[in-house]
């Protein structure tokens, strides 16, 4: 996604979006003043489209379709670095994880293949308490019709013993799923018309 050079603020601010953002993540972005921490504090920030400063940013200005079709929300690791080093206790992870479920319900998500990946990791978390890392990897690739995609990577990662081919399922596996279960009824809860 090419990045814009120009935004028209006037033309495309949306207030009632800054407001939806701080009640589904439960941040006030109104106090971050841009220090640049967030960023700065980044691992991925040179693969960002937008750096995380300038994601709160945007959100401050109203810039909705912006924010929501930006890649970065979606390569976000949520490695909380950026909240640990925030000076006015703002959980920017947890303003990214609202971003991505917004960029979904509003189907704004900037690319086909990252809404694809985002749900096979769920599921897989969801069936075996963690991620069977191969599986999602077959299942991703032969989807998105990228069949040898990382097919390099097999023979080494076999020969160190990192490529099992039997999911490990975690003895808690009844809990990951009742924690998936609880925010379905949650959800469809909310749906509901008062």
């Amino acid at each position: 996604m090419e990045r814009l050079k120009i935004l028209p603020l006037l033309q495309t601010r949306d207030t009632e979006f800054i407001r939806e953002v701080e009640a589904k993540s439960g941040q006030q972005i109104s106090k971050c003043y841009q220090c640049g921490n967030c960023s700065a504090s980044c691992n991925y920030t040179y693969v960002f489209d937008y750096p995380v400063n300038q994601i709160m940013r945007l959100i401050q200005l109203g810039q909705k379709e912006t924010v929501l079709r930006s890649q970065a929300i979606w390569q976000c690791a949520c490695c909380q670095a950026c909240t640990t080093r925030c000076p006015n206790d703002i959980e920017v992870a947890r303003v990214m994880a609202a971003l991505r479920d917004m960029s979904m319900e509003q189907g704004m998500v900037s690319k086909k293949h990252i809404r694809m990946f985002y749900d096979d990791f769920l599921k897989s978390v969801r069936r075996f308490g963690r991620v069977f890392e191969p599986g999602l990897l077959l299942q991703y690739n032969f989807k998105a019709f990228k069949l040898f995609n990382d097919a390099e990577l097999g023979p080494g990662m076999l020969k160190r013993g990192k490529l099992p081919f039997i999911p490990y399922r975690s003895k808690d596996v009844e809990h990951v799923s009742g924690i998936f279960e609880r925010f379905e009824a949650w959800k469809n809860e909310q749906k509901r018309p008062e």
